[in-house]
């Protein structure tokens, strides 16, 4: 007899939930959660000021042109040249993939600063609520931190509830690379917390980088905390559809192409960011060697064979995680699919142990983060599975250090 736990009746009861589920998040946040988030007006001016736009007499190329063409032109630019496109164009290229990494920095500080001039006006203005000039100064001074000296802003867009991406490590050397793909409720003013502070991108990445240099001093690393796309707000249709996903996924693709060097890239993905990476992940190029999630809803495949990808995929899950309540299937587009630590999918299931619930997985001294920083720097001995066996070690190739006692 089989199991309950794989009866049939069990999945009509996990279907049912999952309908029961929906229709009160429709009911409560109604189908317009649906439609998509309009592109960023400022953005938007400012790429079509590109596209008008000529240097010495010179129509400039598409920002949308393949990366490779985009690095091709700016190499081809003097310095003085370069800089003057930074200013005069902030916006589009503080967030052009191809464009040299240290100049994008340069061209979102342009960008930040005017935001921050016009948030700060904002506050003043009389025509604009009280709520509202709170609202501009929460922005101001979110601006003026990411403006401080010695922060790498690699991507900004303040259209809406906005989107960043920081670097921490040198992008340009580094022999290994990260990129955190957070969940719901990233924007810029949750993209860095005071309290909590690694349940945010901030803070996960920075915790990441430290454990990537703890776990290989002589490894060369970079961390990029990446909410460059328009996360779900909350728990409502969005989160339980693939519609962001698929637009984060776009973007995250377009980063990865872009990334400079040849350094082997590990994708970090928590929550709805592994719906993000799981729809990126067939088209992700072949520099990305590792696909980690934590925490995650499903990525809206199957099985791990299902993803598309030569990556090696790892998963865990701490076993006080409500994520883990969640029906782990897909129907009618809502859903997200398998449970990626299940057996049956797949994926090499790493210990999360003492990670504390849905958002601690980043936090100092836990498995899961010595866990992610060894898959990340490719320290694959070191990782502890999270089954009483090496299951998730066998067939690995040669690694870089002893594994850990």
């Amino acid at each position: 007899m089989t199991s309950f736990d794989t009866s049939p009746q069990l999945n009509v009861w996990r279907a049912l939930l999952a309908l029961a589920v929906v229709f009160v998040m429709l009911a409560t946040t109604g189908w317009t959660a649906l439609r998509s988030h309009p592109e960023s007006s400022a953005l938007r001016a400012s790429l079509a000021k590109w596209e008008q736009g000529s240097l010495h007499g010179l129509r400039l190329p598409d920002p949308t042109a393949d990366p490779a063409s985009l690095t091709r032109f700016y190499a081809s630019l003097t310095p003085r040249d370069r800089d003057r496109l930074a200013h005069r164009y902030a916006l589009a290229v503080g967030n052009m993939n191809g464009a040299p990494v240290t100049l994008r920095y340069r061209a979102n500080r342009v960008a930040l600063e005017q935001a921050r001039k016009a948030e700060k006006k904002r506050m003043h203005d009389s025509r604009i609520s009280a709520a509202g000039k709170q609202d501009a100064g929460r922005l101001m001074h979110r601006y003026e931190s990411l403006l401080d000296p010695g922060r790498h802003i690699l991507a900004f867009d303040p259209q809406g509830s906005g989107r960043v991406a920081e670097v921490f490590g040198d992008l340009d050397k580094a022999r290994r690379i990260s990129v955190v793909v957070p969940g719901v409720d990233t924007d810029l003013l949750t993209f860095q917390r005071t309290n909590r502070r690694y349940s945010a991108p901030v803070g996960m990445a920075k915790a990441l980088y430290a454990a990537e240099r703890e776990a290989s001093p002589a490894t060369r690393t970079a961390v990029i905390a990446w909410a460059d796309y328009t996360a779900p707000d909350g728990l409502g249709v969005d989160a339980a559809t693939g519609l962001r996903a698929e637009e984060g996924a776009v973007r995250l693709n377009g980063l990865l192409r872009a990334l400079p060097g040849r350094a082997p890239v590990a994708a970090v993905c928590h929550s709805y960011g592994s719906v993000v990476c799981g729809v990126a992940a067939h088209a992700m190029p072949r520099r990305v060697t590792d696909i980690a999630v934590a925490a995650s809803p499903g990525m809206r495949v199957a099985n791990a064979g299902g993803l598309g990808t030569r990556a090696r995929v790892w998963a865990m899950r701490d076993a006080t995680d409500w994520v883990q309540d969640v029906p782990y299937l897909e129907l009618g587009g809502l859903g997200h699919g398998a449970d990626p630590v299940a057996s049956g999918f797949g994926a090499r299931v790493l210990s999360a142990r003492e990670a504390q619930g849905h958002a601690g997985y980043f936090q100092p001294g836990t498995d899961s983060l010595r866990n992610l920083a060894d898959v990340a720097v490719g320290a694959y001995d070191a990782v502890t599975c999270a089954r009483e066996n090496d299951a998730c070690r066998a067939g690995l190739p040669g690694t870089t250090r002893a594994g850990r006692a």
